[in-house]
């Protein structure tokens, strides 16, 4: 009968997917590794630096011999700087798919700033400028959720989103621009669990925007250069940018 031949196939075919799931499915590295309450890692890397700059405009400048001029300087970082990061994990299990984590690390790089002194021409006629290689070296101390997907076989897909304080380990200088002490950025990623026979390797790709202000304002009052001022105060504010690519070892 119609129906008869109808369930003999529904079952083949069941019984076939049944198979390549057979097949699809492999021993498992590490199995319990997950259900730990707390374990911690290290981590190394690499990241991008950034910064996203406010230009004043046009500066109403009074020279010394009273008279006043309008200068404009753009400022710009022209290069993303590679640099290189180290740190630890400690990781809180909450639930299933939730942990929470701990990572301080250090970022060692640099940012490359350029400024154009747009009313200001050389003998060619091309508009004057000047850089400025700006070295940072950051604490961060970010503290961040990660939610995960189930496990297949020896991976499992990860996003991660949290809060990162950073301490600007560098030193005051005569530079035209400098960074505050203390900055927050917003972090998002992904990354994926590679369970390996002893130990899972993470590899994570990270972006982090700061929440605020990262330029000192100040700083112009500590510059003993006054030409230097006007490159300081062309700009009103600055958003630092980090991309990092790490790989954590639990």
């Amino acid at each position: 009968m119609w129906w008869v031949r109808v369930l003999l196939v529904l079952i083949t075919y069941h019984s076939s997917l049944i198979t390549i799931s057979a097949q699809d499915r492999r021993p498992q590295n590490k199995p319990y590794i997950d259900l730990r309450p707390l374990h911690f890692g290290i981590s190394v890397g690499f990241h991008l630096q950034d910064i996203e700059m406010q230009n004043v405009g046009p500066q109403l400048i009074t020279m010394e011999d009273g008279t006043q001029t309008t200068e404009t300087i753009l400022c710009e970082q022209d290069n993303w700087n590679p640099g290189f990061s180290v740190g630890v994990l400690a990781d809180q299990r909450l639930s299933k798919h939730f942990n929470l984590r701990f990572s301080p690390t250090m970022h060692f790089g640099a940012k490359h700033l350029t400024f154009h002194h747009i009313n200001r021409t050389d003998n060619e006629g091309r508009i004057i400028t000047a850089t400025q290689d700006m070295k940072n070296t950051y604490i961060a101390f970010p503290i961040s959720m990660k939610f995960s997907a189930e496990r297949f076989n020896n991976y499992r897909p990860y996003i991660i989103g949290g809060i990162n304080p950073m301490i600007n380990l560098t030193s005051k200088s005569q530079d035209f621009i400098q960074l505050k002490r203390y900055d927050t950025m917003l972090e998002i990623g992904f990354g994926c669990d590679f369970y390996l026979p002893f130990f899972k390797l993470i590899p994570e790709l990270k972006f982090s925007y700061s929440l605020t202000n990262a330029l000192d304002s100040d700083h112009s009052d500590d510059l003993t250069d006054a030409n230097a001022r006007l490159f300081t105060n062309s700009v009103s504010a600055g958003h630092a940018k980090l991309i990092t690519l790490c790989f954590y070892f639990e």
